[in-house]
């Protein structure tokens, strides 16, 4: 079954905090019991590895809760319901949701703890907007891939409006990152020019030139595919240079008949390179793209304070 949004875990954990102390550990078994989660459903993890998806939304609704003082810790990683929490839950018998918690009084303040600093520096900011829903660690990866998303799309569109030139010799920096050939200026070479045989770029793999690599470019629209007569073409090229390794890189799509026809295997060795696989290879060696910020999201190291106790 699905594992519910954390927001869906604030009552069922403080009706359990308002029976028994709670710890996270113990909170988070409760809820996979309580949800019927499968084994395999109850380890699934977060995208970053760190924590399970239940453990990771108990441990935010735990959070939650005690921003708005419902539980509250009375020992070493235990908390208990407040009088104010058992209240809460007399008061709202069906459902607590996040909204209800963002009318307690003194919410915004447990959430801003610098906030008389800022105020006494004339720094006026306005309360986050929250995702009802959603954990701050599952806001960040989904903001994360909106904006991967958006400049994936958006590197292809401008790769696709560049110049065939263009696009030859940035296939080029895409293997020399990868570490093919060394260096542009000892080992790559940009051909695509009358009399090439439809070979755009060549590198080579070792001093002398003696292991090639050639490499044919099409910078195609995402609608127009290449077909296996474009790959048997690029094949009989290579043939007739004398060489066995190519690579055909496109901002489009292969056609399943020529990926077919490359996975039937002979003496030369071809590798396809769609739009998509292009794109995360530039991504990987920052190539056309820039890093503009880097956040880091520093956890409580538990194992630390284990260790001392």
């Amino acid at each position: 079954m699905p594992i519910p949004t954390f927001d869906k875990l604030l009552r069922p954990i403080l009706h359990l905090a308002d029976r028994e102390d709670i710890t996270r550990k113990s909170a988070t078994e409760a809820m996979s019991r309580e949800l019927g989660l499968a084994p395999a459903e109850a380890e699934q993890r977060i995208p970053s590895g760190t924590a399970t998806i239940i453990g990771n939304r108990t441990g935010w609704a735990m959070t939650f809760l005690t921003k708005a003082g419902l539980i509250s810790k009375i020992a070493p990683k235990t908390y208990r319901a407040t009088d104010k929490g058992k209240q809460f839950l007399n008061d709202h018998p069906q459902v607590i949701a996040v909204g209800d918690l963002q009318a307690i009084p003194g919410w915004e303040e447990a959430w801003n703890t610098r906030a008389k600093k800022r105020e006494a520096s004339g720094i006026s900011e306005p309360a986050p907007i929250l995702d009802l829903t959603a954990t701050p660690h599952e806001r960040i990866t989904r903001e994360v891939a909106a904006l991967d998303a958006d400049l994936r799309g958006r590197l292809l569109s401008t790769i696709v409006d560049q110049s065939p030139t263009f696009f030859e010799r940035l296939v080029l920096d895409v293997l020399i990152a990868m570490g093919y050939g060394g260096s542009r200026e000892d080992a790559a070479e940009h051909l695509g020019r009358s009399g090439d045989e439809g070979i755009d770029g060549r590198i080579n793999q070792d001093a002398l030139g003696l292991d090639q690599v050639l490499i044919q470019a099409k910078k195609y629209r995402p609608d127009r595919i290449v077909d296996r007569k474009e790959v048997q073409a690029f094949i009989g090229s290579l043939a007739g240079q004398g060489v066995s390794k190519g690579v055909f890189i496109t901002t489009s799509a292969f056609a399943a008949s020529a990926q077919e026809f490359v996975m039937r295997g002979s003496a030369t060795k071809i590798i396809l390179v769609d739009g998509d696989m292009l794109i995360d290879l530039m991504l990987r060696h920052k190539i056309g793209v820039r890093v503009i910020e880097r956040h880091e999201i520093k956890e409580l190291d538990q194992n630390y304070f284990d260790e001392n106790e």
